[in-house]
């Protein structure tokens, strides 16, 4: 490997050798303790390969020996140079790379964050920001302790940081605390529950406060169900004080819900057209180049964009960005539904209605909705019997 590596840095030549006695010129060479490799009878002569320095001490072998010698390659650095010798900006864009590489090779270009569960990343790097540590700082102004002293002190979840270099990347591992919560304490406040709504209740269950209602009670919004002021009395059944608390219970009722929906009998589609048009833009520290001509957009046109941000890596976006109009035309069309279509649309609106109800706790008893064909739609009417949670907290007045 290092004798190749020196073959090119030095120049070599592949060679073939005619004349009368080749085999003594090979003789000499071994004498003479020049190197040769690659050794090739082809007819009546002999190729291989030699330095450029065992080259130069072939003259007087050649005269004894009464050979001819013909260059057939030449490879190496030497001959490379001298091959590109007047292509000068070939060489100093080498040279320009080679510095800029040096050059680069002295800031940061990754911020890598490693161990994080509950933080992420996007927190970190602009934390890291706010301390002067970003994409593109040097590497000599980066102190590592410091680094893991600030994290520490700002996050308190953190409970091991460590921050080190590798090339151009600063790699952050934290860990952090999950084995502990914090619970919340929140100091309670005085309050009664009341109807949101009007129904007959079915379930009540009282955990804090008296309540002011028994299942099979009718009430209306805003009635008053479980109250927080809580008597306080002595032996004697006297009121010696009242005590403040926020009532809490589940109150379920059956509440009737009004329903109304329309289907209307014509509606409009898009029939897209064969005029397609697409521009292709560069975006470039806000400023925008287009490539091509961008249609005048008209009543019936519709334009979709895509846009993508270039990144080195994960968390360091560059100010370029580049992407792509498509713009296409349509015409609208009017198509008249039948009564079936309607009466499907209608009983299919119906069934969200009630399933975003079941969702949010209801439960649906009965519904009784009629559909009617008016003059331009088809209109769905009724109500639903369901039974739901009509309890709402509200700050005791008294308090």
């Amino acid at each position: 490997m290092q004798n190749q590596l020196t073959n090119q840095l030095q120049g070599y030549l592949r060679i073939r050798i005619t004349g009368y006695s080749p085999e003594r010129f090979l003789n000499l060479c071994k004498h003479k303790e020049i190197e040769i490799w690659g050794l090739e009878a082809k007819h009546n002569a002999y190729e291989m390969y030699m330095t450029v320095k065992g080259f130069r001490e072939l003259k007087p072998i050649l005269r004894k020996t009464r050979t001819r010698i013909t260059i057939l390659e030449r490879y190496g650095v030497p001959f490379f140079f001298h091959k590109y010798r007047k292509r000068k900006m070939f060489f100093a864009g080498v040279l320009l790379c080679i510095g800029l590489i040096f050059v680069l090779s002295k800031f940061i270009w990754n911020i890598e964050i490693e161990g994080n569960q509950t933080i992420t990343d996007d927190v970190l790097i602009e934390y890291l920001e706010t301390e002067h540590i970003y994409h593109g700082m040097k590497i000599s102004d980066v102190k590592c302790e410091e680094i893991v002293t600030n994290i520490r002190k700002q996050f308190n979840d953190i409970i091991w940081v460590s921050a080190s270099l590798e090339g151009c990347n600063l790699i952050i591992a934290v860990k952090e605390n999950t084995d502990t919560f914090q619970v919340s304490q929140t100091e309670e406040e005085p309050a009664d529950i009341i109807a949101n709504a009007d129904g007959v209740i079915t379930e009540i269950i009282t955990r804090s406060g008296v309540p002011c209602v028994n299942e099979g009670d009718s009430v209306m919004a805003g009635d008053m169900l479980v109250s927080g002021t809580v008597e306080v009395k002595n032996d004697a059944g006297e009121v010696i004080r009242e005590d403040y608390k926020e009532a809490d219970a589940d109150i379920y009722a059956e509440v009737t819900l009004t329903y109304e929906d329309l289907c209307e009998t014509l509606y409009e589609v898009k029939e897209y057209t064969k005029d397609r048009h697409k521009q292709v833009y560069l975006n470039i520290f806000g400023y925008r180049v287009a490539l091509g001509i961008r249609k005048s957009e008209t009543e019936n046109y519709e334009i979709a964009s895509e846009e993508t941000q270039l990144k080195l890596n994960q968390n360091f976006y560059l100010p370029i960005s580049y992407g792509v109009y498509r713009g296409k035309t349509y015409q609208l069309k009017k198509i008249e539904r039948t009564k079936e279509e309607k009466e499907e649309i209608l009983n299919h609106n119906l069934e969200l209605y009630c399933k975003e109800l079941e969702e949010s706790g209801a439960i649906v008893l009965d519904k009784k909705i009629q559909m009617t064909e008016e003059a331009n739609c088809m209109r769905a009417k009724g109500y639903l019997k369901v039974k739901q949670s009509i309890g709402t907290t509200r700050k005791s007045v008294d308090f």
